[in-house]
């Protein structure tokens, strides 16, 4: 035990030493784009008087043209064959893309909502970049898997490979180009860049090191800052002039020689830096960008931040706002006038440590050592509770002792988890209905990667998707939400999983035609996707509280809705086996096909039902407020009767034309329980009928008080008190019955006989 305490403790101090490394790793903001002998070249700007980075686009010769809204603000910028795609600000969880040739240039797409991108990059043709918890997220790229590759604080991407830069400055490539890939040079490293089919890194001593397709000799000297292109490449001295070198003795213009800059660019043949001097973008690398003096005019140097490890560029408040800056090139230790490829300045910088550069190294150090200390303590506690707590009614869905680091890729790698071992059998049991495996890839393209344009809801356990299958089939695809592992969001993480597989347990065996029907699913790594028949008409609570017009405006087509879901609901109760209680009655679940039959949606929360009727399950409260029993609340004891109270409270809905939970006139919420209950029971039912629905006839009023007085029985406080669902039924088709042809009825008849 105490050998395992020193070997802890000499790890803590290691890591500690090595994240005081400073990484030069932040978003650009200039891009290049060689298309069709085309290069377009946009750089972020900043107008008078606005804080904000609009984008600012040239092509060379001129045909390009990238229609932006005025009013975008971006964070940063990167571009590739016939792409440009930008972070908006200021949260950089936005990413958004254009396509573009010569000939045309389509509407921008978002690609990425979702946890902010800290480091972005982009070869010719693909896009990766690190999220807020360090981990790898590629675009444009559908052979690549980036579930799993590790934790990098930068990214550098080339033609079929990415090399990511870890915290401790450690290199790895992953991808199909060997020549690179597997060829990392071992130690310590603050830069990483990607040419075409070639890496570059600098060392913490600011020493360059390359690999892969290597044309010429790389240059000696001490650097800060690196652009690769396809047989070329530049870097930047530690006193900031420019050296070029590649194949056909290719070198900085002689007019840029000399010329001090702050960042440097490159795609394929194409280079761009911006000045120190004034903040122009200067371009080299064929001949009109080599003839042209100036591309664009005081463009944004860099990203601004509220960190900067290394000193912050002069007058970067007045681009940023107060409190944020743009942050200098790490430069390390300086060293003797490099060798004469690019001869530059005499650099006034004397070498060795001096006493800011210490203090920023105690500073960065002891600070780093207390972020470790304190994450130590928060995973001591995670794993800790991890050890005592239990889920009641889904279970732990991982394996013990898996680090949050792993956690993305223990679905392919723990032995097996209970998640695989659940969906395993469930696929393999061979009894209800018959269930596709759909392809990720195929559901990716149908939704064109679950973009916001074919969202149409939310359900149990995620977001819901219009999409239309290569074989013309018009569907809805559930897709799980998908949390970043950490100790926090592994509790949800588990949620969505039972929901996932509770519902396809029950979907799968069921087939009744009040029911949403399952066509099949997909479990793809971290994806949890389940697919359904599209239901054209939408949701009950939609005709019920939003739309003006709607066929629903008829007490016979209200109740023929209530009836449908009734049967959907009774067949759980009574048919199934086993049967299941839904725990999730709701309007919004009452979804409508084409021909306005009414089937019952979402089983994410649904559980097996004791077999006994007078028999329940003791679990934690899981419902929708407004909906859930209070028997269920307030006892934790669930039984068939709780899906009885909630669908009690749908026909409330479908009589009043209010919501569960809604306003009142002096704007107090209410509920509709307590609201319309006392009416019906005074027998005036007449005064909180939905005015959106003409007046009942004579003998439509005896079906409508009808349905008020089986709602009433539906919400009784007791679940003895309330009616079954087969009850529910025959009383529903009496009410239907006399609206279409006038017999009499009496509330005698509705009571419940349990």
């Amino acid at each position: 035990m105490a050998n395992n305490s020193y070997l802890l403790l000499i790890f803590f101090i290691c890591l500690s030493f090595f994240s005081c490394i400073p990484f030069a790793h932040s978003l650009s903001t200039v891009s290049i784009s060689e298309t069709d002998n085309h290069t377009l070249i946009c750089a972020l700007i900043k107008p008078p008087n606005r804080q904000a980075f609009v984008l600012n686009c040239t092509s060379f010769p001129q045909g390009i043209q990238i229609h932006v809204n005025p009013n975008a603000s971006f964070s940063g910028i990167v571009a590739g064959h016939g792409f440009l795609c930008g972070l908006r600000s200021p949260s950089s969880s936005i990413m958004v893309c254009w396509r573009f040739s010569t000939s045309e240039t389509k509407s921008p797409k978002r690609i990425h909502r979702g946890p902010a991108i800290k480091d972005l990059d982009a070869g010719n043709s693909h896009i990766c970049g690190v999220n807020g918890t360090n981990q790898l997220e590629c675009w444009q790229w559908r052979e690549f898997n980036s579930s799993g590759v590790g934790n990098f604080a930068s990214v550098a991407v080339g033609e079929n490979f990415v090399c990511g830069l870890s915290a401790i400055g450690i290199i790895r490539c992953v991808g199909s180009n060997t020549n690179v890939v597997g060829q990392e040079p071992r130690g310590n490293y603050s830069v990483v860049s990607a040419g075409f089919r070639h890496a570059c890194a600098i060392s913490d001593n600011n020493s360059l090191d390359c690999w892969g397709e290597i044309m010429v000799e790389k240059p000696q000297g001490k650097f800060i800052s690196l652009a690769l292109g396809e047989d070329r490449s530049c870097a930047l001295w530690h006193n900031e002039t420019v050296v070029c070198w590649g194949k056909n003795k290719f070198s900085l213009p002689e007019r840029l020689q000399g010329t001090y800059f702050i960042t440097i660019e490159a795609k394929r043949s194409v280079f761009c830096g911006v000045a120190k001097a004034n903040h122009s973008l200067y371009c080299w690398g064929n001949e009109i960008l080599d003839s042209k003096l100036m591309v664009l005019d005081k463009v944004v140097p860099g990203p601004c931040s509220s960190k900067c490890s290394c000193g912050i560029l002069e007058l970067s408040s007045d681009i940023c706002g107060q409190g944020v800056s743009i942050c200098k090139p790490c430069e390390g230790e300086t060293s003797p006038s490099p060798p004469p490829l690019a001869p530059p300045p005499q650099s006034h910088h004397t070498s060795g440590w001096n006493k800011k550069m210490v203090a920023f190294l105690v500073v960065g150090c002891v600070g780093s050592l207390a972020l470790i200390l304190l994450c130590c303590f928060f995973l001591y506690k995670y794993c800790k509770d991890r050890g005592c707590r239990r889920v009641h009614d889904s279970g732990r869905l991982d394996e013990p002792g898996t680090t949050p680091e792993n956690v993305p890729s223990q679905r392919q790698q723990a032995a097996p988890p209970v998640l695989e071992k659940r969906l395993s059998h469930l696929v393999s049991m061979g009894n209800g209905v018959h269930m596709e495996e759909f392809p990720l890839q195929m559901l990716l393209e149908a939704t064109n990667n679950f973009s916001e344009d074919h969202k149409i809801g939310a359900g149990s356990f995620g977001s819901v998707y219009r999409a239309t299958l290569d074989d013309g089939r018009e569907v809805a695809i559930k897709r799980a939400e998908i949390s970043m592992s950490t100790p926090y969001v592994n509790k949800r993480e588990e949620d969505n999983d039972s929901a996932f597989i509770n519902e396809l347990e029950a979907l799968s065996r069921l087939n009744h035609k009040n029911l949403v029907r399952l066509l099949g699913f997909c479990e793809d790594c971290n994806e949890r996707v389940l697919v359904y028949e599209y239901m054209k008409n939408g949701t009950l609570n939609d005709h019920l509280h939003k739309l003006q017009s709607t066929p629903l405006m008829s007490w016979a087509a209200r109740i023929k809705v209530a009836l449908d879901a009734a049967r959907g609901i009774e067949y759980l109760h009574v048919y199934a086996v086993p049967p299941i209680i839904h725990r999730d009655i709701k309007s919004s679940n009452i979804l409508l096909d084409d021909t306005w039959n009414a089937k019952v949606s979402d089983f994410g929360l649904s559980l097996m039902a004791p077999v006994d009727e007078e028999s329940h399950l003791s679990l934690l409260g899981a419902g929708t407020v407004g909906y859930m029993d209070p028997e269920y609340y307030r006892l934790q004891q669930l039984t068939t009767k709780s899906d009885v109270y909630s669908f009690g409270v749908v026909l409330l809905e479908m009589l009043s034309g209010y919501k569960a939970i809604h306003r009142n006139e002096n704007g107090v919420p209410r509920n509709v329980v307590d609201f319309v209950v006392p009416y019906i029971a005074q027998d005036e039912i007449h005064r909180i009928l939905d005015p959106k629905v003409p007046p009942p006839t004579p003998f439509e009023i005896e079906a409508v008080a009808y349905v008020g007085y089986l709602a009433v029985d539906c919400v009784n406080l007791e679940g003895r008190d309330r009616p079954s669902m087969t009850e529910i039924v025959n009383n529903l088709k009496r009410a239907l019955d006399a609206c279409l042809t006038h017999p009499t009825l009496s509330r005698s008849s509705t009571e419940s006989s349990t």
